[in-house]
């Protein structure tokens, strides 16, 4: 047997100065090469080995199991073959993507335990799948790959462990804290300044006061997935590519559900006066590319984002910040797209659901519909196909002459002709009143 100390299986601490190394060879052919060409089928081997022996892992998403895991156990194969190639330790960022990795282990739950077993296990799948090639004559070279995999598992474990912590640490460091305090500030109307100094920000002239909808990502809704585990990843790509998009100015409070975002404005807000000033196009600007944040956002996320916004200078936040919350509402009461909306883009909604004389007796317009769950389904179906009976018939899957049944019945019961341009605005306040009325009716 080869002493442990031969020139071939150097000391880790001494191997990036010990000459002539070569990697041990296992069955006839050099481990590191068996690793290479085996990279696939062992990460996969991995991956179902996690799910077999830490049921921790069924939790996670399918989509997480064969992406992220599956590409970061690949990494670290190729990792370990570098060192069984060279008897150098692997390089430094290696150790770093795996206390990343670690970090966001921690952020989904995953018990340290579970993240520890997980590297064991994996060296464990590559130990085997290369020692099944071994020969009578190879237990020297065997000791030495054994070496090898041990200091790789130490310093990838000691990363782990590390970065584990960094992902339990609260957010509550001195930056994070100093921006809440600012956030904190801002939206009790309070002198901002000093808290803005403190988290090393400069007060804009204004801000973009944003409320988030945030809507489930299929994951959470998956058998067998931890709706926790894909909440927390959903939120934490929507807050990265947030970050990435404002260039980490964002004043954030944000759940997995939704929250509050103050984005600064870096041109005025409020368009000019004359709609034909050609300064129009550069007020829209900031609108424009917030409403793109939001677009990319959500696809970052995978789940759709309905943003109410409104515009204020620092004093004025608490305001716009209910402001904003409203024009969600409204949005998304009245069933408008995902995306960015402000008070513009909502305005006789807006009009409608605030409590008034007015509202009621518009919602009363349509009261005798209310026992005829099909004839509203028809209406509210028949208006947002643009009053075209074919479409309006197949979407309720429907033959066209019913649909003029129901609308016909609809006239009889209301006085209002869906089929009779000038009622078609009456109609559709009437039906805005109704939902506004449901919502919040006045008392």
């Amino acid at each position: 047997m080869t002493d442990h100390n031969a020139p071939h299986c150097p000391p880790p601490s001494t191997s990036a100065q010990t000459p002539g190394w070569r990697a041990p060879v296992i069955g006839g052919l050099p481990a590191d090469q068996r690793l290479i060409g085996g990279v696939r089928e062992l990460a996969e081997a991995v991956v179902a080995g996690l799910l077999d022996r830490v049921p921790v892992y069924r939790r996670l998403p399918r989509e997480q199991l064969t992406g992220e895991i599956t590409r970061d156990t690949e990494r670290r194969i190729r990792a370990l073959a570098y060192a069984v190639r060279t008897g150098l330790p692997a390089p430094a960022d290696e150790f770093t993507a795996v206390r990343e990795a670690a970090a966001r282990r921690a952020e989904e739950g995953l018990p340290l335990d579970a993240v520890l077993l997980a590297h064991h296990l994996g060296l464990e799948v590559c130990w085997e799948f290369v020692t099944r090639h071994a020969r009578d004559g190879d237990a020297a070279e065997l000791l030495v790959l054994n070496r090898l995999l041990l200091d790789q598992l130490r310093e990838a474990t000691t990363a782990a462990g590390a970065g584990y912590l960094d992902g339990r640490r609260p957010a509550t460091d001195r930056r994070c804290a100093a921006r809440q305090s600012l956030l904190t500030a801002l939206l009790a109307g309070s002198p901002a300044e000093e808290a803005a100094e403190r988290a090393g920000l400069r007060l804009p002239a204004r801000y973009a006061v944003l409320c988030l909808s945030v809507a489930d990502h299929p994951d959470e809704h998956s058998p067998g997935v931890d709706p926790g585990i894909a909440a927390r990843r959903k939120l934490r790509r929507l807050n990265a590519e947030l970050d990435h998009r404002t260039r980490q100015s964002a004043l954030t409070a944000l759940t997995a559900s939704g929250g509050l975002v103050l984005v600064p404005l870096h041109a005025p807000a409020e368009p000019p006066d004359s709609p034909q000033s050609p300064g129009s196009a550069t007020v829209d600007a900031p609108w424009v590319h917030l409403a793109t944040t939001i677009g990319a956002v959500a696809r970052a996320a995978g789940a759709a984002v309905l943003a109410g916004a409104a515009a204020a200078a620092p004093a004025e936040v608490p305001e716009a910040a209910a402001l904003a919350y409203e024009v969600l509402d409204v949005a998304r009461a009245f069933g408008r797209p995902p995306g960015l909306h402000r008070l513009d883009d909502v305005l006789l909604e807006y009009q409608l659901t605030r409590p008034s004389r007015a509202r009621a007796r518009l919602a009363a317009l349509i009261e005798p519909l209310a026992d005829g769950g099909e004839l509203l389904t028809t209406l509210r179906t028949h208006l947002a196909g643009g009053l075209n009976r074919r479409h309006t018939a197949s979407t309720l899957h429907l033959h066209p002459n019913t649909v003029d049944y129901r609308l016909r019945r609809i006239a009889a019961l209301t006085g209002l002709d869906p089929a009779r341009p000038a009622d078609i605005l009456r109609i559709t306040a009437a039906l805005a009143a109704r939902d506004a009325e449901q919502a919040s009716p006045v008392r």
